[in-house]
């Protein structure tokens, strides 16, 4: 009996005992063809697919991971994409000139005017692709500002969008392909979105409209998970992904979930395609029009963050377990260069390690708690050493510039009894929802008193007794002399509008006092491989690869290394993808 496996392009016959066999010696058990193979499922990887199968192109999109998402499935989902015909609806219309002098301003040295100038012409014309030619549809930051107000060009609102939530049935059967969101960001597995949503749940139990609105969300989520078994009220990075993928699937994008590439394949030319790793065995694929990497970079490829992350050892990352690193190797494999020199090798933000209940361990990412009135950060000696409402990047860069030489590199966020109960901090919930078991677990330290916290925490009890005595003085009359938290419209909106005169600043004077211990984490790399205007891998000296793209996390971020805004991982991302995937299926020169 012979088994026959098919694609579009060819028909072959193989054995059981021929597989078998192959599979044991690695040797390829199917060739095929497409014009251009997609490495890596996440937002970059899925956009190239689309873009490419769009313009006429046969895709094939492989994935390593049995789901599909990768890391953007977990993300918060705002994407930075100034000048958009999102921005315009909402009435915000400026010249590109004004986000391209701020990027000069907050990149520095690290402004690679050529790159940034190719990301800001073909990001309105990605926004607009995927609007008006797929599943995906945005909704508009109008009041999102950029994190660095007082810089010239900053923007004070609509540079960013999010995908628009998304009702996970209309996937079909493709639902069990999504990554489920991350147990830490969800609440019973159901995504809340920053804005309006999210400032429900914080006033539901101080506003009727907000208690109804959390309840409907609530019921149908149960109802979901009862039917179901996941929500299906998708919001952020779920969203997107989703999203993308019922994009894909409409635009006959060939996608394969568990097949890892082994490597890629080269005559004189360039790139010709690449080895996967198939279910029956090795499957080769012909890439008539390129391949373009995407597979994540390299998060949790501990060797490459030895050799470029600060205190790698004691780096907790929020990437999936896949991004080790792959296409950064498969590229080097043909010629491409990794870019080592940027900012920083990383989009940092502050972590807590959290063990849960039943034993599983996973991390926490601090983006909202910081921002809030009555909270602070302090290191081991009890001071203050960052303004809390930046951006979760510069909490990270500021700890560990301030860490005494040779000291571990944590931190804590220290706040009272009515900050936890009003906003919770960290995977603490705020009211009603219980806080005994993450003080039972360890997670959460208490004290009746500061002394008592910093006792408990190890943290210098006099240092402490001061910074917070100094702190609160200020903070009654709305000022920060020492970090100056609330000056700027980013900082505004990370606080609470409730709180006056200052929405950033309340004091801590109000027993018991709490406090969770930060360590560094990232959510991905920025030192990606070197590529040109049109994503294309540059060699060492500094040519393209031929038929080799890069796009996501795979890509050195054009950002240089700095994070200039929320959403700069995932609209770089979605661009040049999209400007890969166009160009590689021929529809631009």
């Amino acid at each position: 009996m012979l088994r026959r496996r098919k694609n579009k392009h060819l028909t072959l016959a193989l054995s059981p005992s021929t597989i078998a066999a192959s599979r044991q010696r690695g040797a390829v058990v199917d060739r095929q063809t497409c014009d251009v193979l997609v490495v890596g499922a996440g937002a970059a990887g899925l956009a190239a697919a689309v873009t490419a199968a769009h313009y006429g192109a046969s895709v094939i999109l492989a994935e390593k991971a049995p789901v599909i998402g990768g890391t953007s499935a977990w993300s918060g989902g705002w994407i930075w994409v100034p000048c958009t015909a999102v921005a315009h609806r909402h009435g915000i219309v400026e010249d590109i000139s004004e986000p391209r002098r701020y990027l000069s301003a907050v990149l520095g040295n690290g402004f690679d005017a050529d790159r940034v100038d190719a990301f800001l012409a073909a990001a309105p014309e990605m926004v607009d692709f995927f609007e008006t030619r797929t599943a995906l549809r945005f909704d508009c930051g109008a009041r999102i500002p950029d994190t660095y107000g007082d810089l010239p060009g900053a923007g004070t609102g609509g540079r960013s969008v999010i995908a628009q939530p998304f009702d996970g049935r209309a996937l079909g059967a493709d639902i069990a392909l999504l990554r489920r969101p991350l147990p830490e960001t969800a609440f019973l597995g159901m995504t809340i979105q920053a804005g309006p949503d999210l400032r429900a749940f914080l006033t539901a139990t101080r506003s009727v409209s907000s208690a109804l609105y959390v309840a409907q969300r609530l019921g149908r989520h149960l109802w979901d998970l009862a039917r179901h078994g996941r929500g299906m009220q998708l919001r952020n990075g779920n969203a997107l992904v989703a999203r993308l993928l019922k994009s894909a699937r409409d635009a006959g994008v060939d996608i394969r979930p568990s097949h890892p590439v082994q490597r890629l394949t080269r005559d004189a030319d360039g790139v010709t395609g690449a080895v996967l790793q198939g279910p029956s065995g090795p499957v080769e694929i012909a890439a008539r029009r390129g391949v373009i990497l995407a597979a994540g970079g390299y998060p949790q490829d501990a060797a490459r963050k030895s050799a470029s992350f600060p205190h790698p050892g004691h780096h907790r990352t929020l990437a999936v377990p896949e991004a080790t690193g792959d296409g950064l190797a498969l590229a080097e494999a043909v010629g491409g260069g990794q870019a080592t020199d940027l900012a920083a090798p990383a989009a940092f933000c502050p972590v807590s390690e959290v063990v849960w209940p039943d034993g599983r361990k996973g991390t926490f990412p601090h983006i909202i708690d910081r921002g809030k009135p009555g909270v602070i950060g302090v290191l081991a000696d009890g001071r203050r050493f960052c303004n809390e409402g930046l951006g979760y990047h510069d909490y990270v860069r500021d700890m560990l510039r301030a860490l005494p030489e040779g000291a571990e590199p944590m931190s804590w966020l220290v706040c009272d009894h009515r900050f936890l109960r009003r906003y919770g901090l960290g995977i603490v919930r705020p009211a009603p929802v219980p806080v005994g078991p993450w003080i039972k677990s360890g997670y959460l330290k208490t004290g009746a008193t500061p002394r008592a916290l910093a006792t408990a925490c190890g943290i210098d009890p006099d240092g402490l007794r001061e910074t917070l005595e100094t702190f609160n003085t200020f903070a009654r009359r709305g000022e920060d002399p020492a970090f100056h938290r609330g000056t700027t419209p980013y900082m505004r909106l990370q606080g609470d509008p409730d709180i006056t005169p200052n929405p950033c600043l309340a004091p801590i004077e109000t027993a018991p006092f709490y406090a969770v211990r930060l360590v560094p984490g990232s959510f991905g790399t920025f030192a990606g491989l070197r590529t040109d205007c049109l994503a294309r891998v540059l060699d060492h000296a500094g040519q393209p690869v031929a038929g080799l793209y890069a796009a996501g996390a795979d890509m050195a971020s054009v950002m240089g290394g700095h994070y200039p805004a929320g959403g700069i991982n995932l609209g770089p991302a979605l661009t040049f993808g999209f400007v890969a995937g166009r160009h590689a299926a021929g529809g631009a020169a």
